[in-house]
């Protein structure tokens, strides 16, 4: 069996507004107002069409803030946490020689440095990113890229993601799926228990 993960709200819970509202300078209006734009290039630069220095020379700008780009870089990674319930998961599927493959919306700033940062993602065999695969989900075209690139058997695979949209693509290719709530784990491994791995 192959089993596609999605990172976010998934392998890794994550709180992406108390990080960088650091940058924020004292005293901003509506600084939730002034974060939630910084989602207005997520998919350019989740496809990899926006460099990630460029995204941040852009930030910088839309947050009004004079922290320096690296500060930027250390406030936009440090807003993960492991989801050690998951993880647990992850390792015994990996044990019981299944094949994992990361499948996530992410961008070139998270990646590499998830990788170097959490060492379990070497149980991972292969990864379909975004910013490297030039599509987002739940566009269809990058769920094809991993179907070809992995040569996947839709009906010998599991899709794991939190974001019901993501998972309706993946019916629509086939997959096994479930909508993963990070607050409801239990549910997540009855539903593994019926494939009896």
């Amino acid at each position: 069996m192959t089993f596609l993960f999605d990172i976010g709200r998934v392998l890794l819970d994550f709180d992406f507004e108390s990080s960088l509202a650091r940058m924020l300078p004292p005293g901003t209006p509506d600084p939730v107002a002034r974060l939630g734009r910084l989602l207005e290039c997520k998919d350019d630069f989740e496809t990899g069409a926006i460099h990630p220095d460029d995204y941040i020379v852009w930030a910088l700008g839309v947050l009004g803030s004079d922290a320096t780009p690296a500060e930027f870089r250390d406030a936009w990674q440090r807003i993960f946490t492991p989801n050690k319930p998951m993880w647990e998961c992850v390792r015994k599927i990996a044990s019981g020689g299944h094949r994992l493959i990361l499948f996530s919306n992410t961008n070139a700033i998270h990646c590499p440095w998830l990788f170097e940062t959490y060492p379990e993602f070497s149980l991972f065999d292969e990864a379909v990113l975004s910013f490297e695969a030039g599509h987002v989900k739940p566009r269809p075209e990058i769920y094809q890229h991993a179907m070809d690139l992995h040569k996947l058997v839709a009906d010998a695979t599991c899709y794991i993601d939190d974001l019901p949209e993501n998972i309706a693509t993946g019916r629509q290719f086939g997959f096994h799926c479930w909508q993963y709530d990070i607050n409801n784990h239990p549910a997540f491994e009855q539903w593994l228990a019926s494939f009896n791995l």
